[in-house]
């Protein structure tokens, strides 16, 4: 971390999603701090408040005129965002965004227009691009060490029970803006399209299983084309229990590598092989915030730095708009049952 004023920063919404969170805040104190918290229930964000020793806000508006913050986490679920975003980017509070952006492609690429527009910094949270292994394997393709890319493999076998989906809004495309695809895999999709070159054909299929009463997909399978010639494919699902690790399997000419959780594989054609770290939780199972809080922890230390140092956070808006785009391909596909072409330049 680069030595620089501390960092003060809001959190707004304090559900289920902001436990890594603030694990990582606790961590990080001295190098970031918590300027205060706000959350639609105010009971939860008394009690969170009193369990930190932070202050607790009324409203955005009292956020966005707190000369006291810098920016904010914010975690509320996707259909909450577009107001709050417009009031806080108009008051040059710089913002770090659970995933997704939004719950369409069209409301993802208005919030990160709002923020270019108004020039406050804009990252997203994808805390697998934080996994060791992971930022190998990006090293390996980018050396090109394994290869001229052929194939590329995504399973995100997940498990999530019918409690899960019974919580109001959940699984909905009114607050979540659709199952599986945005609300599980779209981390692990992130991570293949930070180190793949982009996607230029879709061809889907998404269903609802018997295993969930939910409005959108709890399964969904797609497969890709990539520019250079690569073919892919996709099948990610919360009805696989009792859950397991997502992967991405990636083979070239040279060898081919296995990213499972957190562990890395890679079996070279001359017969060599290694591999690095470890499997670990990453939430694929009954319980979603099984994992630890250190990727969290690395985004919101790296977003701090960002805001000082004037530059691009590590998953800025307008690159994580790049997964939504995948999504709403392989969404469009499905539901239109035809080949979906993904913009030039994406």
């Amino acid at each position: 971390m680069n030595d620089f004023p501390t960092a003060r920063l809001a959190v707004i919404g304090l559900g289920m999603a902001t436990k890594p969170h603030l694990e990582a805040l606790e961590q990080l104190r001295g190098r970031v701090e918590v300027s205060g918290g706000m959350n639609r229930t105010r009971a939860k964000a008394d009690a969170v408040a009193a369990a930190h020793g932070w202050r607790v806000f009324d409203d955005i508006e009292q956020i966005a005129g707190d000369p006291g913050t810098d920016g904010v986490i914010l975690a509320t679920p996707p259909d909450q965002r577009l107001e709050i975003v417009e009031t806080l980017a108009r008051a040059g509070k710089h913002i770090l965004l659970e995933k997704p952006i939004e719950r369409t492609l069209a409301a993802a690429e208005r919030i990160v227009a709002i923020c270019e527009r108004h020039g406050v910094t804009l990252g997203v949270v994808f805390q697998q691009r934080m996994r060791p292994a992971g930022q190998r394997l990006r090293a390996l393709l980018n050396e090109g060490r394994l290869g001229t890319l052929a194939l590329v493999r995504v399973d995100v076998p997940w498990w999530r029970d019918q409690s899960y989906y019974d919580q109001p809004g959940r699984g909905s495309y009114a607050r979540d803006g659709g199952g599986v695809l945005i609300s599980q895999a779209i981390h692990t999709l992130d991570l293949m399209g930070s180190m793949t070159p982009p996607v230029r054909a879709v061809q889907a299929m998404t269903a609802t299983t018997r295993l969930h009463r939910m409005e959108a997909e709890d399964f969904a399978t797609a497969g890709l084309t990539f520019t250079g010639g690569a073919v892919g494919a996709i099948t990610a699902t919360t009805a696989n229990f009792p859950g397991g690790q997502e992967s991405i399997t990636v083979a070239g000419t040279l060898g081919t590598a296995h990213l499972r959780g957190g562990e890395l594989t890679v079996n070279w054609q001359d017969g060599r092989s290694e591999s690095l770290g470890q499997a670990g939780g990453t939430g694929g199972g009954a319980d979603p915030m099984a994992f630890p809080c250190d990727w969290h922890r690395d985004i919101i230390a790296d977003f701090a730095d960002a805001i000082h140092n004037g530059t691009l956070p590590a998953i800025s808006g307008r690159e994580a708009l790049r997964v939504h785009r995948l999504i709403d391909a392989i969404t469009r596909s499905a539901a239109e049952g035809r080949r979906i072409e993904m913009p030039e330049g994406d």
